[in-house]
């Protein structure tokens, strides 16, 4: 039998109850990762919890509002108890926000999508760094982008100066991290069928599209890699 190319390693996947966050959960379990998983909806982790448990996983699966510095800490401290160390982030939770003209977004909106697709990555890679990657100067943290961060497109204001920001912020902690041997990537998935995508483009045949399976195989490439730093 092929040794397990994520063995004896643990992950913290934010956003894993659904959509890509959820496989890259499985795709994780299946090459032997130890799994602490965080979502807004416990009912959604406890499900995938039990699904990467069945392919052998041990999993710690806690509803954790990432946009919250208090609750980010409990959620990595309850990780390093239960497995001891934290090798792999995957920043994968974020929120389409509103649409519609920038100059018509209300305040509240932009705060709460810029909260979650910015601030929760940078609290939850902050934390984690400190706590865990940087005491044993390795680790590896992926960035869920998008293309509006490097694209801008009308009416979606919010989220891609979200994304915008994430690509920054991820070069940043690239550089700060390279001498550490923590590695930084962004991953930009395209058009992948998630609930969100279906969202943001109703009319759009989802039968189109790559799925979340599908784009998996990438988070297990950028986690095992030894290669140089991406942003």
């Amino acid at each position: 039998m092929a040794a397990k190319s994520l063995a004896g390693q643990t992950a913290l996947i934010t956003g894993a109850g659904r959509g890509i966050g959820r496989a890259v959960a499985l795709a994780y379990a299946k090459e032997g990762a130890d799994l602490i998983l965080c979502s807004r909806t416990q009912g959604e982790l406890d499900e995938v919890a039990q699904e990467c448990g069945q392919a052998g996983a041990r999993v710690l699966a806690l509803a954790c509002d990432v946009g919250s510095s208090s609750a980010v800490r409990d959620l990595v401290a309850q990780g390093l108890k239960r497995f001891g160390r934290i090798d792999i982030l995957v920043n994968n939770a974020g929120i389409l926000g509103p649409s519609g003209p920038l100059a018509d977004v209300r305040e509240q909106d932009w705060e709460e999508t810029l909260r979650v697709n910015l601030t929760g990555p940078f609290l939850v890679t902050r934390e984690v760094l400190k706590a865990a990657m940087l005491v044993r100067r390795s680790g590896c943290v992926i960035n869920v982008s998008s293309g509006r961060g490097r694209a801008a497109r009308s009416g979606w204001g919010p989220y891609t100066a979200s994304k915008f920001g994430l690509e920054g912020m991820s070069q940043v902690f690239a550089e700060e991290c390279r001498e550490s041997g923590i590695r930084v990537y962004t991953i930009n998935p395209r058009a992948t069928g998630t609930a969100m995508r279906a969202a943001a483009f109703p009319q759009e045949d989802p039968a189109t599209l790559k799925t979340p399976a599908a784009v998996a195989q990438a988070f297990v490439d950028l986690a095992r890699s030894t290669g140089r730093m991406l942003s």
